[in-house]
């Protein structure tokens, strides 16, 4: 399981530990221990991928960090949509004078283990995980101190997201983008965030929780009765629900977002 969950795309590179300064060997092997415990494989496990992320982003002076959403194994070429609201951030961010790097948090493992871990850990609005990506999140911001970082979430994902901020509501370096935040969690409302539950085209039945509506396009679905003519939008590829559908296209996602990144990101001169 440690093996599976973490930061999965890119694919962090190895890494020679004579290339890496002592302090950010010796405070990830801490913070691995503080987080994991005992287990030696599981700290090394860790630590790896700490170090891995500090050498990815340090020469960056942004990075994101995208939450998937459905079960949460997802890696952005699994997730279209957001994929091209990721292109759409690092493209205003170069515009504004800005390098950035894009991270991809798989917060569970897949099959049925996954799905249960994952089951277990929503329902409780993420604890672990949200303490595991804030650790790492800290990691990163006290060991590059220009380092700017905004976390991005979409569907369930953004419920690890908005916990995450929860935790790290007093870091002014840490940001957060989220779309279509699930109908039945109250997110924290932070100044730093922005939570868009509208692609602008059409409500988002999922967020503002039109359960009917849900169930009617889905049976038709089923039933092979869609138009061409219907919003796009599902949740787990089977059940529909209009307006859960958001990419850079939209102008009620990508005005938003420049807007967002604007106000808090300053141009480079």
């Amino acid at each position: 399981m440690a093996k599976e969950i973490g930061i999965h795309e890119p694919g962090l590179s190895s890494y020679d530990e004579a290339e890496v300064p002592k302090t950010i060997l010796n405070d990830a092997i801490k913070s691995a221990k503080e987080l994991i415990g005992k287990s030696q494989k599981r700290v090394t496990s860790f630590k790896d991928q700490l170090v891995g992320m500090y050498m990815e982003v340090k020469d960056n002076d942004i990075v994101i960090i995208f939450n998937s959403g459905g079960w949460g194994w997802n890696l952005t070429l699994q997730t279209p949509g957001w994929a091209s609201i990721l292109d759409g951030i690092k493209s205003e961010l170069e515009r504004l004078g800005y390098s950035s790097v894009v991270l991809n948090y798989r917060r569970t493992s897949s099959g049925v283990r996954g799905c249960v871990r994952e089951f277990l850990e929503s329902a409780r609005r993420y604890p672990s995980r949200a303490e595991d990506l804030a650790k790492r999140i800290e990691f990163l911001t006290e060991h590059v101190p220009d380092l700017k970082v905004i976390i991005t979430g979409e569907s369930t994902g953004t419920i690890i997201s908005d916990r995450t901020m929860v935790l790290l509501k007093d870091n002014p370096q840490v940001y957060s983008i989220q779309t279509g935040v699930p109908f039945w969690h109250k997110p924290g409302i932070y100044e730093r965030t922005l939570m868009i539950n509208t692609n602008g085209s059409t409500v988002d039945t999922f967020s503002y929780g039109k359960v009917p509506v849900i169930v009617r396009t889905s049976i038709k679905s089923w039933l092979g009765l869609s138009s061409p003519k219907d919003e796009p939008g599902d949740i787990l590829s089977w059940l529909k629900a209009p307006g859960h559908h958001y990419t850079w296209e939209y102008p009620g996602v990508y005005t938003k977002v420049i807007d967002f990144l604007q106000n808090h990101f300053s141009p480079v001169k």
